[in-house]
């Protein structure tokens, strides 16, 4: 598990303009291409200064830390849509502080949690007209962001993961180390140097793997951070987290297609 169940994304940095008047997240239920029914939570900006963001949580699935990221995505000028990985197993969320995650994870697939996904952008763009996104994942989340970039249905422009899990023997599914060749970049990797779970090692063989499939990606190691540090917190990281902070709005601000 990522952070805990009352952790609060880190704000802004405060330079970053705020978009004034944004709205709360909505919680939606969404229906995917095979009619599963799922949760999902979306936050509009009243100014648009770049690609839509598609939120992936980590293991806990759709609850208020990423409800409340989205909103943060929002005051920086995108559009945001966080979704739930478990409607197919556990039902419609929003996930509470005692939702077994440990059974759930296991039965999910990458390939129905982008049918998900084309169904929340498609909302969104109904809704707003958005049709540029890039992916944000955390843990399993940021492996799911990472995976999303094989799927050319999805059209993300890239795709960023904080502490993303590379191999997922663990869980008995294929993981971002397995598909590094079929991925699209741009890719943003954020990783703890202090995450036991996710070795300097494993970075690095992932990011071979990459470039030798020519596929554009950056990763930045913090030091002596560890898993889950973007969280306000941690002030011990706070730096660390407004690092992440400008390198992601910076993603979003170049990354091609925008």
């Amino acid at each position: 598990m990522c952070f805990e169940f009352d952790a609060v994304p880190p704000d802004l940095p405060t330079d970053i303009p705020r978009v004034a008047g944004g709205a709360a997240a909505e919680l939606l239920e969404l229906e995917s291409p095979d009619g599963t029914r799922f949760s999902a939570a979306f936050a509009g900006t009243g100014e648009v200064r770049g690609p839509g963001v598609v939120i992936y949580p980590d293991v806990r699935g759709l609850y208020p830390f990423y409800m409340q990221l989205a909103e943060r995505f929002a005051e920086a000028g995108h559009h945001a849509v966080v979704i739930d990985f478990f409607g197919r197993t556990a039902g419609l969320g929003p996930r509470d502080d005692d939702f077994e995650y440990v059974e759930h994870v296991p039965k999910t697939r990458s390939a129905q949690i982008q049918e998900d996904t084309m169904a929340a952008l498609d909302e969104v763009s109904r809704r707003v007209g958005e049709t540029r996104f890039v992916s944000v994942g955390f843990c399993f989340g940021g492996g799911e962001s990472f995976l999303a970039t094989t799927n050319e249905n999805l059209g993300l422009l890239g795709a960023v993961g904080f502490y993303a899990g590379l191999v997922r023997a663990r869980w008995g599914l294929e993981g971002p180390m397995d598909r590094a060749a079929d991925m699209r970049g741009p890719l943003l990797g954020l990783f703890g140097g202090a995450d036991q779970g996710i070795p300097q090692e494993q970075i690095d063989e992932f990011s071979g793997k990459l470039a030798d499939a020519g596929v554009d990606h950056e990763f930045h190691v913090y030091p002596g951070a560890p898993h889950s540090f973007f969280d306000r917190s941690q002030e011990d990281y706070a730096d660390a987290s407004e690092d992440a902070w400008r390198r992601v709005l910076t993603f979003l601000k170049t990354v091609p297609g925008t």
